[in-house]
């Protein structure tokens, strides 16, 4: 297979990662991360429960868990996609292999396989260890590193330079790598929110409603492991530890959007290049939704089509900052 083969094989990889990320999003926020309590099939099924007798059956074989149809199908629907990008992956991963001697990029493809099978791990301890939130955010952070990686191996695949260099900004790259982190910390944050539950603890902007700083505690909020119980659905911790935990995600968003925007800012007026200009406006109109969408979330209480988005757009901005980091450090 040609180089350009293989990128386009990633393409269509980046593309499935994102449905999955989308559907994982989907999947908890519809609460439907047990919706089959088994893995890798659902109620012992490839499918979902649905005659009377496959009902009846399923139930028999799963008296804590009532077949919901819905709930069920959601989850199934999102392993499906998981399952076909995991293959993808593995056929990327050996066309690599095959072609380390033309110069193919070897390194990257091996290490999303490891990654895809660690998530497929992180999947089922989901489901068996009942939406523990260190492995639901641990999922989450797999979904999202996963789709970074194949962005990242695509634009290694993908031969462009910056026509003349653009050497006034090249300083910026350390400002760049150190907004990924940044970035990358806010989005563990939001999946540590959205997995204890906790997104619509403070409805009230900027911060929280009134009298919240007495609320906050920090004794058993961010406790990677918690204590033993039958199910963390729905969350397990009390109403301060939430609180805290929302408002170091709202801050944590002001911190972000924050050093993001100046970035943008800074290589928009300083770059002489059409491509940085081009990714830092990219940049900011997304950070811009991005922010918009956060707060539709609380002024709307969560509606399932922001909520979902929120994910996604971040998984965007993501995109567009490692696109930026890469081509200050590699293409100039």
């Amino acid at each position: 297979m040609t180089v350009s083969s293989l990128r386009k094989l990633v393409f269509v990889a980046i593309l499935l990662a994102l449905v999955v990320v989308s559907l994982g999003a989907y999947t908890r926020l519809t609460h439907a991360g047990l919706g089959c309590p088994d893995w890798p099939g659902c109620y012992g099924l490839i499918d979902v429960p649905e005659t009377a007798e496959q009902i009846a059956t399923a139930e028999a074989a799963f008296p804590e868990r009532p077949v919901e149809p819905a709930k069920a199908w959601n989850e199934m629907i999102h392993r499906y996609f998981a399952g076909s990008l995991g293959l993808v992956i593995l056929a990327i991963a050996i066309i690599s292999l095959r072609n380390r001697a033309k110069g193919t990029p070897l390194f990257l493809p091996t290490f999303l396989l490891i990654l895809v099978i660690f998530q497929a791990a992180l999947g089922m301890w989901t489901v068996t260890l009942k939406l523990m939130p260190i492995i639901v955010m641990a999922h989450l952070l797999g979904g999202f590193a996963t789709l970074c990686l194949l962005f990242l191996l695509y634009l290694r695949l993908t031969p462009y330079r910056v026509p003349g260099g653009d050497w006034s900004i090249k300083k910026y790259t350390k400002y760049a790598l150190v907004g990924i982190v940044i970035l990358a910390g806010q989005i563990a944050l939001g999946g540590w929110t959205s997995s204890n539950y906790a997104a619509l603890t403070c409805t009230q902007l900027p911060v929280c409603q009134s009298g919240w700083m007495g609320q906050l505690t920090f004794e058993h909020a961010f406790d990677l492991i918690p204590p033993k119980l039958e199910t963390y659905e729905f969350g397990h911790l009390d109403h301060d530890s939430r609180l805290t935990i929302h408002v170091m995600h709202r801050l944590g968003a002001m911190v972000t959007f924050f050093f993001l925007a100046w970035l943008a800012m800074m290589i928009f007026t300083k770059a002489q290049s059409g491509l940085f200009k081009k990714l830092s406006i990219g940049l900011l109109a997304v950070l811009l939704l991005q922010v918009g969408l956060g707060i539709s979330n609380i002024v709307l209480s969560l509606p399932l089509a922001i909520a979902v988005s929120h994910n996604v757009v971040a998984a965007c901005l993501m995109l567009i900052l490692i696109m930026l980091t890469y081509s200050l450090k590699r293409k100039i």
